[in-house]
């Protein structure tokens, strides 16, 4: 029987609101880029509510990908571990499409079903506008998020290797679509306004 630990990288964000989409745009290119031994599960929780607080629960460690509101650049990494996302103060949730991340993580905590590891790797967004794409700050900032991942994950004596050739990542919300949407092109699509 092998006691090596279940780890989970994952991501968080609404891919159709432009830089909220980098937490599963990195993943997708984490998916299509290594190779992760069986312990290791890539999973999207999309635009997750507090229910995802007894997913956590079925790691020993996670590592949390996602769009931060927090002080900074747009394209900033912010790296925080378990006890410092749960400390900060819960922000106001503007619409309720937004990640209950930290609430959930609270929730997972006091609840005693955190996993023992936590890594959030949070980028600072520039824009969240209803649009498929990220913007060029946010992309820039891409290949640091993942050398952030593949560190951790070191750390945790994981060391994924690279594809026998690399795939192009199935991005799907960015093939063949427009980036950008005004409000009408938006409800035709979407089913969206405003």
């Amino acid at each position: 029987m092998s006691d090596a630990r279940r780890i989970g990288v994952l991501s968080v964000g609404n891919v159709l609101r432009g830089d909220d989409g980098v937490g599963p745009f990195i993943l997708k290119i984490l998916e299509s880029r290594y190779e992760f031994p069986s312990e290791v599960v890539l999973h999207d929780l999309g635009i997750p509510g507090l229910g995802i607080a007894s997913f956590f629960a079925d790691y020993d460690a996670i590592i949390l990908l996602d769009a931060l509101s927090a002080k900074g650049q747009p394209g900033e990494i912010k790296l925080y571990r378990k006890d410092q996302p749960v400390r900060v103060p819960i922000p106001q949730r503007v619409s309720p499409d937004e990640a209950a991340l930290v609430e959930a993580l609270l929730f997972s905590e006091l609840s005693g079903q955190c996993p023992s590891e936590v890594l959030l790797v949070g980028i600072v967004p520039g824009t969240v506008e209803l649009g498929c794409c990220l913007s060029e700050t946010i992309q820039a900032a891409v290949e640091p998020a993942i050398s952030a991942v593949l560190a951790e994950l070191h750390r945790l004596g994981i060391n994924p290797t690279l594809g026998p050739r690399a795939a192009r990542p199935s991005i799907w919300w960015t093939d063949k679509v427009s980036c950008n949407f005004t409000g009408e092109e938006a409800s035709d699509v979407f089913g969206y306004s405003g």
